[in-house]
């Protein structure tokens, strides 16, 4: 009898342990969905400085501000995400010219590159009033010289990230198209998405760990 007790035993704890992991794989693909789907609407900006010398990341700066003026002069209102990266696909010459403008005028000769790259991974990132959470995105990559140095991460599509901007995250995401679930997950509007975001952080963490990359 105790065998047979014990055996009934395992078997619950082996149910328990199956059921676990199907709910953990079932919550991965919802997770999963919902940081494609977020992506899928998003233009990522990945600024690479030349080092982390005081100097360099200095001038990643006005990299920056030089490439999103100039970005700014192409991007037309109500544009959706689609019309926007064929748009940026259409100026990278220019883009990248600006960014040699400003290493230029800051007294450095580095070489600076625009490119449009899909898959490219992000860590979590907050700003002021928003968040993005961990995961690929399709991204604007401009790098200075060797791009050896730490990253400046924003956010083209939406306009998130341009000076001309002068709506809330809110409004600005969502009259690029973003649904309402979507601008409440990178607001983090209630207690509800609020962990909605962090168990896809976590999630898109562990996957990126895992593939070790």
């Amino acid at each position: 009898m105790k065998q047979v007790s014990q055996t009934h035993t395992l078997r619950r704890w082996e149910l328990a342990l199956l059921l676990g992991v199907a709910l953990a794989a079932l919550l991965g693909v919802w997770l999963d969905s919902s940081q494609s789907a977020l992506a899928d609407q998003v233009i990522r900006l990945h600024v690479l400085a030349n080092s982390d010398s005081e100097g360099d990341q200095a001038l990643k700066l006005e990299v920056r501000d030089s490439v999103l003026a100039a970005a700014e002069e192409y991007f037309q209102p109500g544009a959706t995400r689609d019309e926007t990266e064929a748009v940026l696909r259409d100026h990278l010459e220019e883009l990248a010219a600006a960014g040699a403008e400003a290493v230029g005028a800051a007294g450095y000769d580095y070489p600076v590159t625009a490119s449009l790259e899909e898959n490219c991974w992000f860590p979590t990132k907050a700003y002021t009033d928003f968040a993005l959470p961990a995961g690929e995105y399709t991204a604007l990559r401009i790098v200075i010289g060797e791009g050896g140095g730490h990253n400046w991460w924003c956010v083209v599509f939406p306009p998130l990230c341009l000076g001309s901007v002068t709506e809330s995250a809110a409004q600005t995401a969502l009259s690029a198209g973003l649904s309402e679930d979507q601008i409440s997950l990178i607001t983090g509007e209630d207690e509800g998405y609020v962990v909605k975001f962090r168990a896809m952080e976590l999630w898109e963490d562990f996957q990126h760990w895992i593939s070790g990359q």
